[in-house]
């Protein structure tokens, strides 16, 4: 049986905020522990350390339950204008989940830094078999940082500006929404050599933008070897005809794994990519439009068993 605990900001619950009802769980868990968050705007940093597991966020809708901070990457002391206090990328991310087998439902994850604000995480996943199913996440620029690990989004919106889904983890994102705020790049996979099995796919998505045309890019790699697929997805007229980016080295168009497939909309224009990027075959495509992609052992399949887990925990 799991452990269930409730977050109600009114005191009706077990607990007052997220980070108050995590800090319970012990370490080494070793039972699911599902919290169920009631509506609300929680404006606290959100910290899942390493070690405690198997901790589900649940709440009723999204749009009704919003984790968010503003913490940036350089944010400046005031005093002191020329002294850095911020975190740098890696910390400042609003929530930050270093727990394994973490699963969060109807979650909206926030960093409400406003625009210019330059790095400025939403959320943070170092940890495996993760899994987000109808998530909302909110920023400008770095919002997602799919950092290590295994992880599959479903039903999810992603918004931002500059590589605003990025990292070097195994992401599988299905039927997601991705808006693009403006200028930038969607995705900065960061894989560092081609033996690494990391990447994005992204499958039967939709891209779409603020109205505007040929403004963003559908990614660029931050490791040399970075590797991206977009297959069966929408793409609206925000991406830029050329759609990739070697973010200013040569070598890395020698090296990045750059892929579409069967995509479609007024942003999808094979002919006209770089050269260096290209349309996957039916053989090729194969291996990237299945839960195998981020679940390849069939004697210990994660994925399924976190799928079933959904259904006790909706509301």
């Amino acid at each position: 049986m799991a452990v269930v605990l409730t977050v109600a900001q009114d005191g009706s619950g077990n607990y007052r905020t997220v980070q108050e009802a995590i800090d319970v769980v012990p370490l080494c868990n070793t039972r699911r522990t599902v919290i169920r968050v009631s509506p609300g705007i929680y404006k606290q940093p959100v910290y899942v350390p390493k070690t405690k597991n198997l901790i589900t966020l649940a709440g009723l809708r999204p749009e009704d339950t919003l984790l968010t901070w503003n913490n940036t990457a350089t944010k400046i002391d005031h005093h002191q204008a020329s002294r850095v206090i911020g975190t740098g990328t890696f910390g400042c991310g609003s929530t930050i989940v270093e727990g394994e087998d973490f699963i969060a439902e109807n979650i909206t994850f926030e960093n409400s830094a406003p625009e210019g604000s330059g790095q400025a995480v939403a959320i943070r996943v170092t940890a495996d078999r993760c899994a987000f199913y109808n998530c909302r996440f909110l920023g400008w620029q770095d919002t997602l940082y799919l950092h290590y690990g295994r992880q599959y989004l479903k039903d999810c919106y992603i918004e931002g500006s500059v590589d605003f889904i990025f990292g070097n983890s195994t992401s599988l994102l299905e039927h997601c929404h991705i808006h693009c705020k403006s200028a930038g790049f969607v995705t900065a996979q960061s894989r560092k050599s081609s033996q690494e099995t990391t990447g994005y796919v992204f499958l039967r998505c939709v891209i779409t933008g603020n109205g505007g045309a040929s403004y963003t890019h559908l990614g660029r790699p931050w490791g040399p070897f970075g590797r991206v697929v977009f297959a069966y997805t929408y793409i609206d007229a925000c991406i830029k005809h050329a759609g990739w980016n070697n973010w200013g080295k040569a070598e890395n168009e020698r090296s990045a794994c750059f892929y579409e497939y069967r995509c479609y909309g007024p942003g999808s224009c094979p002919s006209k990519r770089v050269t260096w990027a290209r349309e996957l075959l039916d053989e090729e495509a194969g291996q990237f439009l299945v839960h195998n992609f981020i679940d390849p052992d069939p004697d210990r399949p994660w994925l399924a068993q976190r799928m079933a887990l959904r259904i006790p925990y909706s509301a």
